[in-house]
């Protein structure tokens, strides 16, 4: 039985774990950085240890300080949250070597699903659609334009150990193929280890719809239903709803009949989510997945009541999932979106001193919040600082909260994307729910950077 978690991560989603935890009486360990020492996770934690200097590798990818700490405080498992350590095969590995529970699938299933080739095949092989694409990683660039002839552009440029948009980009033709494919490559080489790229055909006004799982110990796999996350700058998510307002019940049932049969057909185990593109007639195919909690997984539990990290620990506990699939039902709505320390038109990040901070609050609200009043952001990590999620009995109720919320959502020192938000909100193409993977780029940007 768990009954002490060091949490391998920072920021919200460290006090998110830890919020969780309390209401279970487990006890927690943070971990923290020099940066980090006035993070809000460092105070409500029950332990709180230094990790090291800001950088993450000598800091929050510093496995063997990490377990170091996780012996000296007696924890018997580790949470490795989002971002980090959370999809390292090697370090899932170690902790379980170490006679540690990692709260999460075990390290040969990361290592399947974290290659975006060998996911690919695995998908293929299981009857999974997938976007059409190589199969296996390219050699050079000459394959590659060989390859993009017989696909045709434009075509989605991949690396297969990337994520969050790192060595991924779109490609119209030969000469920037040419120029993507060396610098992608390298840039995945420098931050994942692996070079090795693939293609794939990218799907105009295509919707980016993923779906929640849990799989226990025991064969029983459910899904908690669908995410829209279309609203993306970077190749990164910025607004994610739940349920999508664009598809239809029959396409949400398939989806996730299809989740969990790509689950099962890989032996998985804890939470996860299978990520789809959905073109225009909601055809489906396999673009990842994700071995962890999502940022988003807040509005999944919002419609459907349960908690996934509380579910996350009880698998890890080796306990069977405690609900059926068809007792599993979408109440209402509800919407996040990502509070980030940036230029609401560049995109760059925006470190600074917070002067003041003021969040709104209210029964349909939910704050996850990684700062605080008198707080300095800094520029070694991600720049998210909070998420904000409002609920609504219907999809215009949860819109309506939403403009509120963000009304009353204010940091003074930095720059935030705020603003940004706030447009989004009011655009009629949001609020039709017709918005695509090109609405930032296609429809939305352009306006603003213009206003």
């Amino acid at each position: 039985m768990i009954k002490k978690i060091l949490i391998a991560n920072r920021g919200e989603i460290a006090s998110r774990i830890i919020r969780t935890c309390k209401r279970l009486n487990i006890q927690t360990v943070a971990v923290y950085s020099e940066a980090d020492q006035k993070a809000p996770f460092v105070s409500i934690a029950d332990e709180s240890f230094l990790l090291g200097p800001p950088r993450v590798n000598e800091s929050y990818l510093n496995v063997d300080k990490i377990l170091q700490i996780a012996n000296e405080a007696n924890a018997d498992a580790i949470h490795p949250g989002y971002g980090f350590l959370s999809e390292n095969a090697s370090f899932a590995k170690r902790c379980q070597n170490a006679g540690l529970t990692f709260i999460g699938p075990a390290g040969h299933i990361m290592e399947k699903m974290g290659s975006k080739i060998e996911a690919r095949e695995t998908m293929q092989k299981a009857g999974v659609p997938v976007v059409p694409g190589t199969n296996g990683a390219v050699a050079n660039v000459e394959e590659a334009i060989r390859i993009a002839a017989e696909i045709g552009y434009p075509i989605m440029l991949k690396a297969s150990a990337g994520g969050g948009g790192i060595g991924m980009q779109v490609v119209h033709s030969d000469d920037e193929l040419t120029k993507a494919f060396a610098s992608n490559s390298k840039r995945a080489e420098t931050f994942f280890g692996d070079g090795a790229m693939f293609m794939e055909k990218k799907l105009e006004n295509a919707h980016h719809i993923e779906i929640q799982i849990l799989a226990d110990q025991h064969g029983n796999v459910v899904h908690l239903f669908e995410r829209e996350c279309s609203i993306q700058r970077r190749n990164q998510k910025v607004v994610e709803e739940a349920p999508s307002p664009f598809i239809s019940e029959n396409t949400r049932m398939k989806m996730g009949e299809t989740a969990v049969k790509a689950a099962k057909a890989i032996g998985y185990t804890n939470a996860g989510t299978i990520e789809f593109l959905v073109d225009e007639s909601e055809n489906f195919y396999f673009l990842e997945m994700n071995t962890r909690i999502q940022v988003e997984h807040a509005i999944t539990e919002e419609i459907t009541g349960l908690d996934i990290v509380e579910e996350q620990i009880r698998i890890a506990n080796g306990e069977p999932i405690n609900i059926n699939q068809d007792e599993l039902t979408i109440n209402g709505h509800a919407i996040e979106v990502r509070i980030y320390a940036e230029d609401p038109v560049t995109f760059f990040p925006s470190p600074g001193h917070i002067h003041e901070l003021h969040v709104p609050a209210g029964e349909n609200i939910r704050n996850e919040l990684a700062v605080t009043d008198n707080y300095d952001v800094t520029p070694f990590y991600d720049p998210m600082i909070g998420k904000l999620i409002v609920t609504g009995g219907t999809r215009k109720e949860a819109i309506a909260a939403l403009k509120d919320a963000l009304a009353n959502y204010h940091i003074k020192g930095i720059k935030t994307n705020v603003s940004m938000l706030q447009t989004i909100v009011d655009d009629a193409q949001f609020k039709s729910g017709i918005t695509t993977t090109a609405f930032v780029q296609d429809h939305y940007l352009t306006k603003f950077q213009t206003n």
